[in-house]
């Protein structure tokens, strides 16, 4: 069945930018999960055909990919790129890189480091199917310039705190307003830097509870409502940030956020491990968004109560935080983690459900379902082409299942974001990976080689 409905201009002859034949689409829109044998045309940077191939149709290029699975874009609403520094390391350490002493800290960064690690990390997410990188932490100035030559989308921060991160990972929290001020300055100028651009939407991240005063909180809530910026977080993300904030304030980090003005249908909150069915409450009730973070979670043997959080009715998308850019794997440990914790299969946790978490879910946290997360007609084209003829993802009984069980980031062979083909047979077509891969490592190198470690 036909789902696109032609103009009076294009009743004759159909013509597009570019045209997609004999694909599997799955849509990430309830209406029509998935179409078969989908022709998907692209006009002016929107999905302008989506169904049986048009008649007689025009376009400047087209591509027949049977055995090709088209999904929307990715959208990773949590992600810091620059501590790909800390990869193969922090995983095994049991904690955020921020509270960990010995391993290279984003005070330590500069801005050529910062530059260099910022790309290497939104090159890694965009090849695995991230059309959307919301990347918040130091430098947010020359990452975002550096992540924004690949042509993804980006909702990025800085990070943004009162507490001085240089002593924190030796136990001691002290609150400096002067951080604070800098920190928020350094975020807002960044909005203005970026305000109307197609691609880069700016947001404020507010680090954690923790690493933020009361009145700090309050400071960015304003500045969130003055401006109408989404505000990312790190939510109960350890019981260090839970013992800390109950020491402080008497409270839980959803209660402070509610004190404080934070939590409404703008806020992101990251992780979500140690959340109460009241603090989900809520969250539910004032709008607010779980971003699940499974991988990096469940590595540092901690589970977020995912299947409460989504009885309570919150909204969740995923992420991939720091250990990798993958959001294919990252709906597979979502799925299981969920299942763990339930005990069972049933249908309430299902490849549709992190899938549109990783779409759709990530598209409303964002406040912008209306113009990402699914194919629609009219919908920007943010387009994932995955190689589906290879042996781990036949046959396809069920090609949304085959995806999140089976399918890998490196299935990816195109992405298209306002149809610009982006990665074309798994490659960037902005920059070149090999001198991405080079200024990285050389940066991690600097930054290990002074702590003392020489690799």
């Amino acid at each position: 069945m036909a789902l696109a409905c032609a103009s009076a201009m294009e009743a004759s002859v159909p013509t597009f930018d570019l045209l997609l034949l004999d694909v599997v689409a799955l849509t990430a829109d309830p209406a029509h999960p998935e179409i078969r044998d989908c022709a998907i045309g692209v006009r002016d940077g929107r999905i302008a055909w989506l169904g049986a191939a048009p008649a007689h149709a025009q376009a400047r290029r087209t591509l027949r990919l049977p055995g090709h699975f088209v999904t929307p874009g990715f959208v990773n609403v949590h992600t810091h790129g620059i501590l790909t520094m800390v990869r193969g390391v922090a995983a095994d350490l049991g904690f955020a890189p921020s509270y960990t002493p010995g391993i290279p800290k984003g005070t330590k960064v500069d801005p050529a480091q910062a530059r260099a690690l910022a790309r290497l990390g939104a090159l890694e997410a965009l090849m695995f199917g991230s059309t959307l990188i919301g990347d918040n932490f130091v430098h947010a100035d020359v990452g975002t310039e550096a992540m924004a030559e690949l042509g993804v989308r980006l909702a990025p921060s800085w990070r943004i705190h009162d507490v001085d991160f240089a002593r924190v990972a030796d136990g001691d929290w002290h609150h400096d307003p002067a951080i604070g001020l800098r920190t928020l300055e350094a975020g807002l100028a960044l909005h203005a830097r970026w305000a109307g651009h197609p691609r880069v939407r700016v947001n404020l991240a507010a680090h954690a509870v923790d690493t933020c005063s009361n009145d700090f909180l309050r400071e960015i809530a304003a500045a969130s409502a003055a401006h109408g910026l989404r505000v990312s977080t790190h939510l109960g993300q350890s019981e260090v940030e839970v013992r800390r904030v109950r020491e402080r304030t008497g409270r839980t980090s959803t209660e402070v956020l509610e004190d404080t003005g934070l939590l409404n249908e703008r806020l992101m909150g990251g992780h979500c491990i140690h959340v109460s069915e009241q603090d989900a409450r809520r969250m539910a009730a004032a709008g607010a968004h779980a971003v699940h973070i499974p991988k990096c979670n469940a590595t540092s043997g901690r589970l977020a109560p995912t299947p409460m959080l989504k009885r309570a009715g919150v909204n969740m998308a995923l992420a991939t935080d720091t250990q990798h850019g993958d959001m294919v794997e990252l709906m597979r440990w979502a799925l299981m983690t969920a299942r763990v914790q339930e005990g069972r299969v049933d249908d309430e946790w299902q490849p549709r459900d992190v899938f549109r978490m990783a779409t759709l879910g990530g598209a409303k946290a964002l406040g912008l379902e209306a113009e990402i997360g699914s194919l629609e007609i009219g919908k920007a084209a943010d387009l994932v082409v995955f190689d589906a003829n290879r042996p781990h993802l036949r046959p396809h009984v069920n090609p949304l299942g085959n995806l999140v069980h089976t399918g890998q980031g490196r299935d990816v062979r195109m992405v298209l974001v306002e149809g610009e083909v982006l990665v074309e047979d798994g490659l960037p077509t902005r920059v070149d990976m090999e001198a991405v891969c080079a200024e990285a490592e050389a940066a991690s190198r600097a930054l290990w080689g002074a702590e003392g470690i020489h690799y």
